[in-house]
């Protein structure tokens, strides 16, 4: 069990890093897609794979779960996935990564009534200066601030934080789903919302270059299948808050990313808010550790 601890907290470290540093990525291959073709393909084709995965291990695919995972793969996949792409057609992708995190504000909010787990006094003020970091980036009385953007960003961080509560309770009620072959179903029933959009919408054609096409894949195969496994693998062996706040990793890495690859420089207000977030961080794994001890 400590194993799976450890295994987890190291898997959330390589998610952050890999969800981070792709959220420029998924910004620029908006020039070359509209947002309902690129979340589907990300989305439907990672599926693709983890079921091809699922085959190939001689692992039941047809289980009697399935058609109780549609409700995780409409948050988890569907909503987080397509508020967040939306967000980044309006808006900066170092301040949409950064809003998304809000994300652990309402899972600790959601987590005391739904899953009884209590944030003692330490947790709490290591989420509140990691949430006062992420208010001084958002900074909501800046007129600069594109408003729809923004509340995009929020509405998926708060998308993922349902996807985060009813993955927990999932893993609680049926502790024996496997983890690869629930991973594949809700990606699979998210992938159906961003299909009937594609109808809706009308972005127009996909230019397929050799460059969006390295970004697809690198979503599909990454930022999706792998991804998504370490964090429903950390989901089941931590508490919902404590995978939430160690994830907090992810916005830090996107906003580098964003400023190495896009050019977007972060202002002083916003420095100042990052190193809130890292603090935050830092002492929330300082407290845990210190509690084992």
């Amino acid at each position: 069990m400590e194993n799976n601890k450890l295994l987890s907290i190291i898997g959330l470290f390589i998610l952050s890093i890999i969800w981070g540093a792709n959220v420029p990525y998924m910004k620029a291959a908006l020039d070359f897609s509209g947002p309902a073709e690129f979340a589907f393909l990300r989305n439907f084709f990672g599926a693709v794979v983890l079921f091809g995965i699922l085959i190939l291990l001689k692992k039941p695919i047809l289980i009697r779960e399935a058609p109780k995972l549609f409700i995780l793969g409409l948050f988890q996949t569907a909503g987080f996935t397509g508020f967040l792409i939306w967000a980044l057609i309006e808006g900066d992708a170092s301040k949409t990564v950064i809003l998304v995190f809000t994300m652990p504000l309402w899972v600790a909010m959601m987590a005391w009534p739904l899953l009884r787990e209590r944030l003692t006094a330490l947790q709490w003020l290591a989420a509140g200066i990691s949430f006062l970091g992420i208010g001084i980036i958002f900074n909501p009385f800046n007129e600069g601030n594109n408003i729809l953007s923004c509340f995009l960003a929020l509405a998926s961080g708060f998308s993922w934080a349902c996807g985060v509560i009813l993955s927990k309770k999932i893993h609680i009620k049926f502790p024996k789903l496997d983890l690869l072959t629930m991973t594949a179903w809700q990606m699979l029933w998210g992938s159906i919302p961003l299909f009937i959009i594609l109808f809706i919408i009308n972005s127009g054609p996909i230019l397929w270059t050799n460059y969006f096409i390295s970004i697809v894949l690198f979503n599909i195969i990454f930022v999706n299948a792998v991804a998504y496994l370490l964090w429903f693998f950390a989901l089941k062996h931590l508490e919902a808050s404590s995978v939430s706040m160690l994830s907090l990793l992810t916005p830090i890495a996107g906003a580098v990313s964003a400023w190495l690859l896009l050019g977007e420089v972060p202002n002083d207000s916003e420095k100042i808010g990052y190193l809130l977030i890292l603090l935050g961080i830092f002492s929330l794994l300082f407290y845990r550790n210190n509690k084992k001890n």
